[in-house]
């Protein structure tokens, strides 16, 4: 099977690439991408860059010329949700675009006219993903995740978004990957690292977490690779 495994930034697959260790590259739609074979199956692999343009671009590429059959996304988010804490990991039951605004039509925020507000990640995915967890030992949460081509710091404005989508995080690339997956009809699954808390925690500095929680994603992310059926 063709497996797509995509982030946002190229910390977020370096984990990745450094344990498949050999791959060919090729070059397309101004991005590199990453083929090899692992767990019995192909993958390609890349980073879109930040923001729901390119992440749509990245993905869409993926399915369209490399014929990737599910896509896997890693990388961080902030939480709103009170529950998270910094490190921990959560997986997308549905994604939302918190940025989408025609209310000025009688729509609900997040929607587009032949789309929904919210998008949801492949059930069984999620359930592998559950199942991994418990074998690493891994607490894994699961909650929507709300995408936006902007990077929340107020408080105020993270509060509405838990209000209006009941979000639990906050990303810039999840719900447009989703999208294009959805029209696509690729099974896809979104796992994300909180790197800030809705408490305002300080933690590590960014680039450390960054490190730390992409290795932690990397072997997540592989062990459900080489459980997924061929």
């Amino acid at each position: 099977m063709k497996l797509a495994l995509m982030g946002a930034m190229r910390e977020e697959i370096d984990p990745i690439l450094e344990a498949v260790n050999e791959y060919t590259t090729s070059e397309y739609a101004g991005n590199t991408f990453y083929e090899c074979q692992y767990g019995g199956h192909e993958l390609v692999i890349a980073y879109s860059k930040i923001g729901k343009v390119f992440s749509a671009i990245t993905a869409s590429v993926m399915i369209e010329r490399y014929k990737a059959q599910k896509l896997l996304f890693s990388g961080v988010a902030g939480g709103i949700s009170k529950d998270l804490k910094i490190g921990d990991l959560v997986m997308a039951s549905a994604l939302c675009q918190h940025d989408v605004d025609i209310t000025a039509f009688g729509h609900p925020y997040g929607f587009i006219p032949e789309g929904s507000v919210m998008i949801e990640a492949d059930s069984d995915l999620r359930s592998l993903a559950a199942e991994v967890a418990v074998d690493m030992g891994i607490e894994l949460y699961e909650g929507i995740i709300a995408t936006g081509d902007q990077f929340v710091a107020s408080a105020e404005r993270k509060e509405w978004i838990e209000k209006t989508f009941n979000a639990d995080a906050l990303e810039m690339e999840g719900a447009s990957v989703a999208c294009v997956c959805q029209n696509f009809n690729v099974p896809f699954f979104v796992l994300r690292a909180i790197s800030d808390a809705a408490d305002g925690e300080a933690g590590m500095d960014f680039d450390t977490f960054l490190k730390s929680s992409a290795s932690v994603s990397a072997k997540f992310i592989l062990e459900m690779v080489a459980r997924i059926g061929h």
